[in-house]
Order: C-alpha cells, then structure tokens, then sequence
C-alpha cells in the first residue's frame, strides 16, 4: 500500500512517467424496438426488451500526472489481450521514455509470464525492461486511480444501451478525447500519513 501511495506523491518525470490501469467489462445491449425520440415535456422512451449481444473489455490506462487516459476495446480478456495492451503502452504512448511505472492490480491475467505468452522471448524481454510494475495489496484495489477513471466513464459513457462493438469503440474514443482535452485528472489525497492512522488496524502492532 505504501508503495503505491509514495509513488503518488513523487514530482511527474517523463523519464519514468507514472501510469495506473485497470480494465472492465462492457454488456453489449441492442434494441428490439426503436426507441421513441424526445417530445416536449416527454424523454426519450425505450422499450424494457433488449437484445444480447455479447460482452465487450475495455482496458484504461491513465496517467493522472499529465491528464491523459487511453481506452483499448477488445473482444476478450485474456493474458495475451493484456500484453499487448502494455507493448503498446511502452512503443506508442510512452516510447520516449526509460521506464514506466504502472500501479495494477493482482489480476491473474496481470503478470509478467503474459508477455512471453504472446511475444518472442526477446520480445518480451524488450517491454518487460521498461516496464516496472506496482501492485496494489489484495483487497486494495480501491488505491488504483484507474478504478476512479473507469467510474467516471461507466457515468458518462457507458450508463446506456450500446449495440456492438464498433459502436463501443467510437463512444469511448469520443470520451477519452473530450476528457484528454480538458487535462482532467485526479486530486488524489490520501497519503502514507493517512494509512498509518486511518488503516492502523492492517499494521502489525510492536511492543518493546
């Protein structure tokens, strides 16, 4: 936990640029009826039937120190989806810096033996070595800014019906774009100081 929140507190460096990412899952719901449009005095009406189509994955990174997120729409969510997400993260997004710090959870599909799964072993090696990766402890997910990030998409994006997965990827893009613009970002407050009084419980206590 201390470890996460310390590198909350470091000044921003483009040498090592600080990046949290998490991802979630999106139910892809088509209408059987069209929907009635907005009248004066009346919104607009949907039936209560809907179609299953499927369930889409969405993994964000964001860097809370620079304002900036990027959303990844896959069909699945797998150890190999995930190392491609952070070779891109490390040759797109990031490619002019050292290494990157990532604050993630203990997902299963969250670990290194992913990049050797889906790249050569040279391969793999190559993005590992930029890549330093912080873990948040088990049932400290809540400490991932990424987890604050996705909330705030599932309310202003994703609290509707979207059809597929194109549809999906245009909204989002849509999203990430307008927030990218306005450099939203995250007033994170909760420090080490804070741990150790608010979460002394989860301490181990020292007698002399």
């Amino acid at each position: 936990m201390e470890d996460t929140l310390e590198l909350y507190t470091a000044a921003e460096d483009p040498r090592y640029p600080l990046v949290c990412m998490d991802e979630t899952p999106k139910q892809l719901v088509g209408e059987t009826r069209t929907p009635l449009p907005a009248q004066p005095g009346q919104v607009e009406r949907y039936d209560y039937e809907y179609q299953r189509n499927g369930v889409a994955n969405l993994f964000l990174a964001f860097a809370p120190l620079l304002g900036w997120r990027h959303i990844e729409v896959t069909a699945h969510r797998t150890r190999v989806d995930w190392a491609y997400f952070m070779r891109d993260l490390v040759d797109i997004h990031f490619r002019d810096a050292e290494y990157i710090r990532v604050v993630l959870d203990n997902l299963n599909i969250h670990i290194r033996a992913a990049l050797y799964e889906a790249f050569a072993p040279d391969e793999a090696r190559r993005i590992l070595r930029r890549l330093e990766l912080h873990y948040t402890p088990k049932h400290g997910s809540w400490l991932n800014m990424a987890e604050i990030e996705l909330s705030v998409l599932s309310r202003q994006c994703l609290d509707r019906r979207i059809p597929d997965h194109e549809t999906l990827q245009r909204e989002v893009a849509a999203w990430e774009t307008e927030r990218n613009a306005k450099g939203s970002s995250i007033n994170w407050r909760f420090t080490t100081s804070d741990a150790r009084i608010k979460l002394k419980r989860l301490y181990p206590s020292i007698e002399s």
